[in-house]
Protein backbone atom coordinates (compact mmCIF):
# COMPACT_ATOMS: atom_id res chain seq x y z
CA UNK A 1 0.00 0.00 0.00
CA UNK A 2 2.12 3.38 1.23
CA UNK A 3 4.21 2.90 -1.92
CA UNK A 4 1.35 3.40 -4.23
CA UNK A 5 -0.43 6.41 -2.30
CA UNK A 6 0.94 9.68 -4.24
CA UNK A 7 -0.25 12.99 -3.61
CA UNK A 8 -2.70 14.61 -5.67
CA UNK A 9 -2.43 16.93 -8.55
CA UNK A 10 -4.13 19.95 -9.08
CA UNK A 11 -4.92 22.09 -12.10
CA UNK A 12 -4.95 25.43 -10.73
CA UNK A 13 -5.36 25.90 -6.58
CA UNK A 14 -8.67 28.06 -7.40
CA UNK A 15 -10.13 24.37 -7.68
CA UNK A 16 -9.64 23.55 -3.87
CA UNK A 17 -12.26 23.60 -1.08
CA UNK A 18 -10.79 23.31 1.86
CA UNK A 19 -12.51 21.55 4.76
CA UNK A 20 -10.59 22.73 8.08
CA UNK A 21 -11.23 19.88 10.87
CA UNK A 22 -10.04 19.15 14.07
CA UNK A 23 -9.93 15.18 14.84
CA UNK A 24 -11.74 15.32 18.35
CA UNK A 25 -14.35 17.33 16.94
CA UNK A 26 -15.58 15.09 14.21
CA UNK A 27 -15.74 11.93 15.68
CA UNK A 28 -16.26 11.75 19.62
CA UNK A 29 -19.58 12.18 19.71
CA UNK A 30 -21.62 8.78 19.39
CA UNK A 31 -23.91 10.48 16.84
CA UNK A 32 -21.14 10.53 14.23
CA UNK A 33 -21.18 6.74 14.27
CA UNK A 34 -17.55 6.14 14.04
CA UNK A 35 -16.12 3.45 15.90
CA UNK A 36 -11.84 5.27 16.05
CA UNK A 37 -13.19 8.58 18.05
CA UNK A 38 -10.90 11.19 18.41
CA UNK A 39 -8.26 9.21 16.32
CA UNK A 40 -6.54 9.41 13.29
CA UNK A 41 -8.30 6.54 12.31
CA UNK A 42 -11.60 7.85 12.12
CA UNK A 43 -10.84 9.98 8.93
CA UNK A 44 -10.26 6.29 7.64
CA UNK A 45 -14.03 4.77 7.99
CA UNK A 46 -16.38 4.37 5.39
CA UNK A 47 -18.93 6.90 6.95
CA UNK A 48 -16.37 9.39 7.24
CA UNK A 49 -15.36 9.35 3.62
CA UNK A 50 -18.46 9.29 2.24
CA UNK A 51 -19.78 12.35 4.29
CA UNK A 52 -16.86 14.36 3.05
CA UNK A 53 -17.12 13.02 -0.27
CA UNK A 54 -20.94 13.87 -0.18
CA UNK A 55 -20.39 17.25 0.77
CA UNK A 56 -17.74 17.99 -2.43
CA UNK A 57 -14.61 18.77 -0.41
CA UNK A 58 -11.39 17.92 -1.71
CA UNK A 59 -9.01 18.94 0.87
CA UNK A 60 -9.03 18.45 4.67
CA UNK A 61 -6.71 21.21 6.78
CA UNK A 62 -6.52 19.16 10.19
CA UNK A 63 -5.71 21.08 12.93
CA UNK A 64 -1.94 20.25 14.48
CA UNK A 65 -1.34 16.66 14.18
CA UNK A 66 2.65 16.96 15.04
CA UNK A 67 3.28 16.13 19.09
CA UNK A 68 2.03 18.77 21.17
CA UNK A 69 2.63 19.78 24.82
CA UNK A 70 -0.84 20.29 26.08
CA UNK A 71 -2.13 17.05 26.28
CA UNK A 72 -0.41 14.03 28.64
CA UNK A 73 -0.19 11.02 25.91
CA UNK A 74 0.51 9.17 29.18
CA UNK A 75 -2.96 9.62 30.19
CA UNK A 76 -5.78 9.10 27.10
CA UNK A 77 -8.20 7.60 29.21
CA UNK A 78 -9.40 10.98 30.66
CA UNK A 79 -10.87 13.22 28.45
CA UNK A 80 -8.47 16.30 27.44
CA UNK A 81 -8.90 18.37 24.90
CA UNK A 82 -6.48 20.97 23.06
CA UNK A 83 -6.66 22.71 19.73
CA UNK A 84 -2.75 21.75 19.79
CA UNK A 85 -1.03 25.09 19.23
CA UNK A 86 1.40 24.82 20.97
CA UNK A 87 4.49 22.74 19.80
CA UNK A 88 6.55 20.18 21.64
CA UNK A 89 7.88 17.85 18.64
CA UNK A 90 7.46 19.03 15.07
CA UNK A 91 8.38 15.93 13.35
CA UNK A 92 6.15 13.47 15.50
CA UNK A 93 2.81 12.91 15.28
CA UNK A 94 0.47 13.46 18.00
CA UNK A 95 0.36 10.41 20.40
CA UNK A 96 -3.42 11.08 21.52
CA UNK A 97 -4.85 10.61 17.79
CA UNK A 98 -3.56 7.26 18.29
CA UNK A 99 -4.28 4.12 19.58
CA UNK A 100 -1.40 3.36 21.64
CA UNK A 101 1.02 6.39 22.00
CA UNK A 102 3.68 4.14 24.03
CA UNK A 103 4.44 2.62 21.08
CA UNK A 104 5.76 4.32 18.95
CA UNK A 105 4.92 2.92 15.77
CA UNK A 106 1.65 3.13 15.93
CA UNK A 107 1.25 7.26 15.16
CA UNK A 108 3.20 6.69 12.62
CA UNK A 109 0.92 4.13 10.71
CA UNK A 110 -2.64 5.68 11.73
CA UNK A 111 -1.80 8.68 10.79
CA UNK A 112 -0.13 6.82 7.17
CA UNK A 113 -3.37 5.19 6.69
CA UNK A 114 -5.52 8.14 7.31
CA UNK A 115 -3.37 9.98 4.50
CA UNK A 116 -3.63 6.87 2.18
CA UNK A 117 -7.54 6.74 3.02
CA UNK A 118 -8.55 10.52 2.20
CA UNK A 119 -5.93 10.40 -0.95
CA UNK A 120 -7.74 6.95 -2.30
CA UNK A 121 -10.86 9.24 -2.08
CA UNK A 122 -9.36 12.18 -3.89
CA UNK A 123 -9.14 14.30 -0.69
CA UNK A 124 -5.87 16.00 0.17
CA UNK A 125 -4.41 16.33 3.47
CA UNK A 126 -3.07 20.02 4.48
CA UNK A 127 -1.05 20.27 7.78
CA UNK A 128 -1.28 22.76 10.13
CA UNK A 129 1.95 23.66 11.25
CA UNK A 130 3.19 26.18 14.03
CA UNK A 131 6.53 26.84 13.55
CA UNK A 132 5.93 30.45 14.86
CA UNK A 133 6.47 29.73 18.57
CA UNK A 134 6.94 27.04 20.85
CA UNK A 135 5.30 25.55 24.37
CA UNK A 136 8.48 27.13 25.72
CA UNK A 137 11.51 27.90 25.78
CA UNK A 138 13.22 26.43 29.06
CA UNK A 139 13.71 22.79 28.45
CA UNK A 140 12.98 22.92 24.88
CA UNK A 141 14.69 21.01 22.18
CA UNK A 142 15.57 24.53 20.84
CA UNK A 143 16.81 25.52 23.83
CA UNK A 144 19.00 22.94 25.01
CA UNK A 145 20.36 23.10 21.67
CA UNK A 146 21.53 26.89 21.07
CA UNK A 147 18.87 29.48 21.96
CA UNK A 148 19.83 32.65 20.54
CA UNK A 149 19.78 30.94 17.09
CA UNK A 150 16.19 29.84 16.79
CA UNK A 151 14.24 32.76 19.02
CA UNK A 152 14.12 36.74 18.73
CA UNK A 153 14.75 38.41 21.42
CA UNK A 154 14.44 42.21 22.63
CA UNK A 155 16.68 44.76 22.69
CA UNK A 156 16.57 43.79 26.69
CA UNK A 157 17.71 40.42 26.08
CA UNK A 158 13.62 39.15 26.60
CA UNK A 159 12.30 36.67 24.62
CA UNK A 160 10.25 38.64 22.22
CA UNK A 161 6.23 38.00 21.98
CA UNK A 162 5.18 38.17 18.70
CA UNK A 163 2.46 35.26 18.97
CA UNK A 164 1.54 35.96 22.10
CA UNK A 165 2.07 32.83 23.43
CA UNK A 166 5.65 33.86 25.23
CA UNK A 167 7.83 33.35 22.72
CA UNK A 168 8.62 34.00 18.72
CA UNK A 169 11.18 32.05 16.77
CA UNK A 170 13.31 33.76 14.31
CA UNK A 171 12.75 32.16 10.84
CA UNK A 172 15.73 34.64 9.27
CA UNK A 173 18.14 33.01 11.42
CA UNK A 174 19.66 30.06 9.61
CA UNK A 175 19.26 27.25 11.83
CA UNK A 176 15.75 27.99 12.61
CA UNK A 177 15.46 28.44 8.62
CA UNK A 178 16.99 25.42 8.19
CA UNK A 179 14.73 23.87 10.64
CA UNK A 180 11.42 24.50 9.01
CA UNK A 181 12.77 24.01 5.89
CA UNK A 182 13.72 20.47 6.70
CA UNK A 183 10.86 19.63 8.26
CA UNK A 184 8.12 20.61 6.23
CA UNK A 185 10.18 18.98 3.17
CA UNK A 186 9.83 15.57 6.03
CA UNK A 187 6.50 15.42 6.38
CA UNK A 188 6.20 15.71 2.31
CA UNK A 189 8.25 12.96 1.70
CA UNK A 190 7.53 10.48 4.36
CA UNK A 191 3.27 11.43 4.81
CA UNK A 192 2.62 12.78 1.74
CA UNK A 193 1.25 16.01 2.98
CA UNK A 194 -0.59 17.92 -0.16
CA UNK A 195 -0.22 21.06 1.60
CA UNK A 196 0.47 23.32 4.74
CA UNK A 197 -1.63 25.91 6.25
CA UNK A 198 0.98 28.45 8.16
CA UNK A 199 0.20 29.61 11.64
CA UNK A 200 0.95 32.92 12.23
CA UNK A 201 2.58 33.29 9.12
CA UNK A 202 3.13 37.01 9.53
CA UNK A 203 5.73 36.47 12.09
CA UNK A 204 8.26 34.25 9.43
CA UNK A 205 10.17 36.29 7.34
CA UNK A 206 9.11 36.80 3.56
CA UNK A 207 12.33 35.04 2.52
CA UNK A 208 11.97 32.06 4.35
CA UNK A 209 8.62 31.74 3.17
CA UNK A 210 10.36 32.26 -0.42
CA UNK A 211 12.56 30.04 -0.08
CA UNK A 212 10.00 27.20 1.52
CA UNK A 213 7.38 27.59 -1.43
CA UNK A 214 10.68 27.35 -3.94
CA UNK A 215 12.03 24.26 -2.46
CA UNK A 216 9.01 22.39 -2.10
CA UNK A 217 8.19 22.92 -5.42
CA UNK A 218 10.76 21.40 -6.93
CA UNK A 219 9.20 18.36 -4.81
CA UNK A 220 5.81 19.23 -6.19
CA UNK A 221 4.79 22.09 -7.55
CA UNK A 222 0.90 20.64 -6.58
CA UNK A 223 1.90 21.46 -2.82
CA UNK A 224 -0.04 24.33 -1.70
CA UNK A 225 0.77 26.76 0.76
CA UNK A 226 -1.25 29.52 2.55
CA UNK A 227 -1.53 31.26 5.95
CA UNK A 228 -2.50 34.20 8.17
CA UNK A 229 -0.99 36.40 7.31
CA UNK A 230 -0.36 38.85 10.44
CA UNK A 231 0.88 38.36 13.96
CA UNK A 232 -0.53 37.98 17.36
CA UNK A 233 1.93 40.65 18.98
CA UNK A 234 4.89 42.73 18.17
CA UNK A 235 7.73 41.29 16.48
CA UNK A 236 11.23 41.97 17.14
CA UNK A 237 11.93 41.81 13.42
CA UNK A 238 11.11 44.71 11.20
CA UNK A 239 7.58 44.58 9.99
CA UNK A 240 8.35 44.85 6.41
CA UNK A 241 10.44 42.24 5.89
CA UNK A 242 7.56 39.85 7.67
CA UNK A 243 5.39 37.55 5.56
CA UNK A 244 2.07 40.16 6.29
CA UNK A 245 -0.84 39.79 4.09
CA UNK A 246 0.30 43.33 2.89
CA UNK A 247 3.09 41.56 1.45
CA UNK A 248 1.39 38.53 -0.31
CA UNK A 249 2.68 40.55 -3.61
CA UNK A 250 6.01 39.70 -2.68
CA UNK A 251 5.55 35.93 -2.05
CA UNK A 252 4.37 34.40 -5.26
CA UNK A 253 2.25 31.11 -4.72
CA UNK A 254 1.60 31.49 -1.03
CA UNK A 255 -2.11 32.39 -0.31
CA UNK A 256 -3.18 34.53 3.04
CA UNK A 257 -6.26 34.79 4.83
CA UNK A 258 -9.06 37.43 3.60
CA UNK A 259 -10.24 38.91 7.15
CA UNK A 260 -11.91 41.35 4.97
CA UNK A 261 -14.41 39.49 3.46
CA UNK A 262 -14.39 37.54 6.66
CA UNK A 263 -15.58 40.09 8.86
CA UNK A 264 -17.65 42.38 5.59
CA UNK A 265 -20.29 39.14 6.04
CA UNK A 266 -19.90 38.73 10.03
CA UNK A 267 -19.15 41.67 12.02
CA UNK A 268 -15.62 42.72 13.45
CA UNK A 269 -13.28 40.18 15.26
CA UNK A 270 -13.20 42.77 17.84
CA UNK A 271 -16.98 42.82 19.07
CA UNK A 272 -19.22 39.52 18.95
CA UNK A 273 -22.37 41.35 18.97
CA UNK A 274 -21.64 43.69 15.88
CA UNK A 275 -22.92 42.56 12.74
CA UNK A 276 -22.21 43.48 9.04
CA UNK A 277 -23.47 43.00 5.79
CA UNK A 278 -25.51 40.09 7.40
CA UNK A 279 -27.12 42.03 9.67
CA UNK A 280 -27.94 44.40 7.59
CA UNK A 281 -25.86 47.02 8.12
CA UNK A 282 -24.94 48.70 5.24
CA UNK A 283 -20.97 49.87 4.45
CA UNK A 284 -19.17 46.45 3.57
CA UNK A 285 -20.54 46.01 0.13
CA UNK A 286 -16.78 47.36 -1.53
CA UNK A 287 -15.09 45.02 1.30
CA UNK A 288 -17.54 41.88 -0.32
CA UNK A 289 -16.85 43.00 -3.65
CA UNK A 290 -13.26 43.00 -3.52
CA UNK A 291 -13.21 39.66 -1.56
CA UNK A 292 -15.45 38.47 -4.43
CA UNK A 293 -12.48 39.48 -6.80
CA UNK A 294 -10.12 37.29 -4.70
CA UNK A 295 -8.71 41.05 -3.17
CA UNK A 296 -7.13 41.63 -6.76
CA UNK A 297 -6.92 44.72 -8.63
CA UNK A 298 -10.35 45.71 -10.33
CA UNK A 299 -11.70 48.65 -12.23
CA UNK A 300 -14.73 48.51 -10.29
CA UNK A 301 -13.75 48.35 -6.84
CA UNK A 302 -12.85 51.43 -4.98
CA UNK A 303 -10.43 50.14 -2.06
CA UNK A 304 -10.45 53.30 -0.20
CA UNK A 305 -13.70 51.73 1.02
CA UNK A 306 -11.95 48.16 2.02
CA UNK A 307 -12.46 47.31 5.33
CA UNK A 308 -8.44 46.88 7.47
CA UNK A 309 -6.97 47.23 3.31
CA UNK A 310 -6.90 50.04 1.23
CA UNK A 311 -5.46 48.51 -1.18
CA UNK A 312 -5.62 45.17 -3.24
CA UNK A 313 -3.21 42.69 -1.62
CA UNK A 314 -3.37 40.09 -4.11
CA UNK A 315 -1.72 39.78 -7.43
CA UNK A 316 -3.48 36.23 -8.07
CA UNK A 317 -7.16 35.31 -6.60
CA UNK A 318 -5.47 32.15 -6.02
CA UNK A 319 -3.35 33.75 -3.47
CA UNK A 320 -6.92 34.78 -0.75
CA UNK A 321 -8.78 32.55 1.14
CA UNK A 322 -12.32 33.47 1.46
CA UNK A 323 -13.97 32.46 4.48
CA UNK A 324 -16.63 33.62 6.89
CA UNK A 325 -15.87 31.01 10.07
CA UNK A 326 -12.82 28.92 11.06
CA UNK A 327 -11.50 27.44 14.14
CA UNK A 328 -10.58 30.94 15.51
CA UNK A 329 -13.63 33.10 17.23
CA UNK A 330 -17.04 32.26 17.41
CA UNK A 331 -18.79 29.52 14.59
CA UNK A 332 -20.74 31.09 12.35
CA UNK A 333 -24.18 29.89 13.85
CA UNK A 334 -23.14 31.38 17.35
CA UNK A 335 -21.70 34.61 15.49
CA UNK A 336 -25.04 35.18 14.03
CA UNK A 337 -27.22 34.81 17.10
CA UNK A 338 -24.68 36.77 18.96
CA UNK A 339 -24.68 39.77 16.59
CA UNK A 340 -28.42 39.39 15.09
CA UNK A 341 -30.41 38.39 17.82
CA UNK A 342 -33.86 37.44 16.32
CA UNK A 343 -31.88 34.36 14.94
CA UNK A 344 -31.62 32.92 18.32
CA UNK A 345 -35.23 31.97 18.60
CA UNK A 346 -35.93 32.36 14.31
CA UNK A 347 -34.56 29.10 12.93
CA UNK A 348 -35.56 30.20 9.15
CA UNK A 349 -33.70 32.94 9.31
CA UNK A 350 -30.54 31.92 11.14
CA UNK A 351 -30.08 29.25 8.06
CA UNK A 352 -31.20 31.86 5.71
CA UNK A 353 -28.40 33.85 6.65
CA UNK A 354 -25.70 31.11 6.61
CA UNK A 355 -26.63 30.01 3.30
CA UNK A 356 -26.34 33.40 2.14
CA UNK A 357 -22.47 34.08 4.12
CA UNK A 358 -21.19 30.91 2.51
CA UNK A 359 -22.64 31.55 -1.04
CA UNK A 360 -20.68 34.52 -0.81
CA UNK A 361 -17.42 32.28 0.12
CA UNK A 362 -18.15 29.66 -2.73
CA UNK A 363 -18.55 32.10 -5.26
CA UNK A 364 -15.94 33.80 -4.77
CA UNK A 365 -12.60 34.06 -6.96
CA UNK A 366 -10.26 33.33 -3.79
CA UNK A 367 -9.79 29.78 -2.46
CA UNK A 368 -13.25 28.57 -0.52
CA UNK A 369 -12.03 27.25 2.88
CA UNK A 370 -15.09 26.34 5.56
CA UNK A 371 -14.77 24.99 9.07
CA UNK A 372 -15.96 21.69 9.66
CA UNK A 373 -19.73 21.03 11.46
CA UNK A 374 -20.53 24.73 9.31
CA UNK A 375 -23.06 21.82 6.45
CA UNK A 376 -24.87 20.86 9.85
CA UNK A 377 -25.26 23.86 12.00
CA UNK A 378 -22.61 23.88 14.22
CA UNK A 379 -22.70 25.53 17.07
CA UNK A 380 -19.98 25.81 20.29
CA UNK A 381 -22.63 26.78 22.78
CA UNK A 382 -21.36 30.80 22.26
CA UNK A 383 -17.66 30.17 23.33
CA UNK A 384 -15.81 32.62 21.39
CA UNK A 385 -12.56 30.59 21.84
CA UNK A 386 -12.82 26.97 22.68
CA UNK A 387 -9.02 26.31 22.10
CA UNK A 388 -9.09 23.62 25.27
CA UNK A 389 -13.00 23.50 25.69
CA UNK A 390 -14.24 19.70 26.67
CA UNK A 391 -15.97 17.82 23.93
CA UNK A 392 -19.35 19.14 24.78
CA UNK A 393 -18.59 22.25 22.88
CA UNK A 394 -15.84 21.46 20.38
CA UNK A 395 -18.06 18.17 19.34
CA UNK A 396 -19.94 18.11 15.96
CA UNK A 397 -23.81 16.72 16.67
CA UNK A 398 -24.55 14.55 13.58
CA UNK A 399 -28.01 14.53 14.83
CA UNK A 400 -28.28 17.40 12.95
CA UNK A 401 -27.81 16.38 9.53
CA UNK A 402 -31.54 14.80 10.47
CA UNK A 403 -32.71 17.44 11.67
CA UNK A 404 -31.33 20.14 8.87
CA UNK A 405 -31.05 18.34 5.60
CA UNK A 406 -31.75 21.67 3.76
CA UNK A 407 -28.67 23.45 4.95
CA UNK A 408 -26.15 20.00 3.86
CA UNK A 409 -28.05 20.53 0.78
CA UNK A 410 -27.48 23.95 0.10
CA UNK A 411 -23.92 23.63 0.91
CA UNK A 412 -23.27 20.55 -1.52
CA UNK A 413 -25.26 22.13 -4.26
CA UNK A 414 -22.61 25.34 -3.92
CA UNK A 415 -19.83 23.43 -3.91
CA UNK A 416 -21.15 21.36 -6.93
CA UNK A 417 -22.30 24.03 -8.85
CA UNK A 418 -18.34 25.36 -8.22
CA UNK A 419 -17.08 22.44 -9.06
CA UNK A 420 -18.91 22.40 -11.89
CA UNK A 421 -18.65 26.08 -13.58
CA UNK A 422 -15.26 27.18 -14.23
CA UNK A 423 -16.12 30.45 -14.34
CA UNK A 424 -16.70 30.62 -10.40
CA UNK A 425 -12.47 29.49 -10.77
CA UNK A 426 -11.09 31.37 -12.80
CA UNK A 427 -7.34 31.21 -11.16
CA UNK A 428 -5.85 34.03 -12.69
CA UNK A 429 -6.23 37.84 -12.46
CA UNK A 430 -6.89 38.84 -16.07
CA UNK A 431 -9.32 36.36 -16.86
CA UNK A 432 -11.19 37.89 -13.50
CA UNK A 433 -10.89 41.34 -14.48
CA UNK A 434 -12.23 40.57 -18.02
CA UNK A 435 -14.91 38.11 -16.92
CA UNK A 436 -16.03 39.43 -13.49
CA UNK A 437 -18.56 42.29 -14.15
CA UNK A 438 -20.05 44.21 -10.59
CA UNK A 439 -23.78 45.45 -11.74
CA UNK A 440 -25.15 48.53 -9.66
CA UNK A 441 -27.88 48.09 -6.82
CA UNK A 442 -29.80 50.90 -5.56
CA UNK A 443 -29.68 50.01 -1.93
CA UNK A 444 -27.19 49.15 0.33
CA UNK A 445 -26.48 45.95 1.54
CA UNK A 446 -26.66 44.53 -1.90
CA UNK A 447 -24.10 42.97 -4.12
CA UNK A 448 -24.33 41.66 -7.82
CA UNK A 449 -22.27 40.65 -10.16
CA UNK A 450 -21.73 38.65 -13.13
CA UNK A 451 -19.73 36.34 -14.51
CA UNK A 452 -19.73 36.81 -18.64
CA UNK A 453 -19.13 35.74 -22.09
CA UNK A 454 -18.80 31.82 -21.14
CA UNK A 455 -15.99 32.19 -18.14
CA UNK A 456 -13.31 29.93 -18.25
CA UNK A 457 -14.90 28.14 -21.10
CA UNK A 458 -18.06 27.66 -18.85
CA UNK A 459 -21.19 26.30 -20.38
CA UNK A 460 -23.31 28.74 -19.07
CA UNK A 461 -22.93 32.11 -20.95
CA UNK A 462 -23.86 34.70 -18.11
CA UNK A 463 -23.99 33.79 -14.65
CA UNK A 464 -26.32 36.27 -11.84
CA UNK A 465 -24.91 36.36 -8.51
CA UNK A 466 -27.18 38.77 -6.10
CA UNK A 467 -26.64 39.06 -2.66
CA UNK A 468 -29.23 40.43 -0.39
CA UNK A 469 -28.49 41.19 3.17
CA UNK A 470 -31.59 43.35 3.44
CA UNK A 471 -34.83 41.90 6.10
CA UNK A 472 -36.49 42.77 2.82
CA UNK A 473 -37.17 42.00 -0.88
CA UNK A 474 -34.83 43.99 -3.50
CA UNK A 475 -34.50 44.39 -6.86
CA UNK A 476 -32.01 45.31 -9.15
CA UNK A 477 -32.43 45.30 -13.15
CA UNK A 478 -30.63 42.69 -15.67
CA UNK A 479 -31.03 42.70 -19.57
CA UNK A 480 -34.21 41.35 -20.74
CA UNK A 481 -34.14 36.93 -21.94
CA UNK A 482 -34.76 34.02 -20.85
CA UNK A 483 -32.85 33.11 -17.39
CA UNK A 484 -32.77 29.65 -15.56
CA UNK A 485 -32.87 29.99 -11.74
CA UNK A 486 -30.03 27.81 -10.12
CA UNK A 487 -30.36 29.51 -6.76
CA UNK A 488 -32.96 30.90 -4.18
CA UNK A 489 -34.95 30.99 -1.14
CA UNK A 490 -32.36 28.90 0.02
CA UNK A 491 -32.58 26.28 -2.38
CA UNK A 492 -29.96 25.10 -4.90
CA UNK A 493 -30.38 22.97 -7.73
CA UNK A 494 -28.03 23.49 -11.17
CA UNK A 495 -30.57 21.76 -13.49
CA UNK A 496 -32.68 24.87 -12.27
CA UNK A 497 -35.13 25.80 -10.16
CA UNK A 498 -37.46 27.26 -12.72
CA UNK A 499 -37.18 30.10 -15.04
CA UNK A 500 -37.62 33.97 -14.95
CA UNK A 501 -37.56 36.98 -17.12
CA UNK A 502 -34.65 39.39 -17.45
CA UNK A 503 -35.78 43.36 -16.87
CA UNK A 504 -36.13 44.00 -12.88
CA UNK A 505 -36.14 40.91 -11.14
CA UNK A 506 -36.96 40.78 -7.05
CA UNK A 507 -34.43 38.99 -4.73
CA UNK A 508 -35.97 37.58 -1.49
CA UNK A 509 -34.90 39.28 2.04
CA UNK A 510 -31.55 37.43 3.22
CA UNK A 511 -31.32 35.23 0.34
CA UNK A 512 -28.68 34.58 -2.58
CA UNK A 513 -29.71 34.36 -6.58
CA UNK A 514 -28.27 32.74 -8.83
CA UNK A 515 -29.57 32.60 -12.51
CA UNK A 516 -27.84 32.11 -15.84
CA UNK A 517 -28.52 32.22 -19.53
Amino acid sequence: GWNNDHRLTLKNPADLIIYEMHHRDFSIDPSSGLVNKGKFLALTEQKAIKHLKELGVNAVHILPSFDFASIDESNTTTPQYNWGYDPLNYNVPEGSYSFDAEQPTRRILEFKQMVQALHKAGIRVILDVVYNHTFDIAGGNFDRTFPMAYYRYTADGKPSNGSGCGNETASEKSLMRQFMLESMKYWVNEYHIDGFRVDLMGIHDIETMNIIRKELSAIDPNIFIYGEGWTAGTCAYPTEKLALKAHIKQMPDIAAFSDELRDALRGPFSDNEQAAFLGGVPGFEESIKAGIAGMIAHPQIDYTKVNYTKEPWANQPTQMISYVSCHDDMCLTDRLKASIPETEYDLDELIRLDELAQTAIFTSQGIPFMLSGEEMLRDKKGVHNSFNSPDEINHLDWNNLKKYPQLFNYYKGLIQMRKNHPAFRLGNAELVRKHLEFLPTQHDCLVAFRLKDHAGGDKWNNIYVVLNGNNTIQSINIPKGKYTIVANNGVINEGGNGEMEGGEITIDAQTALILHD
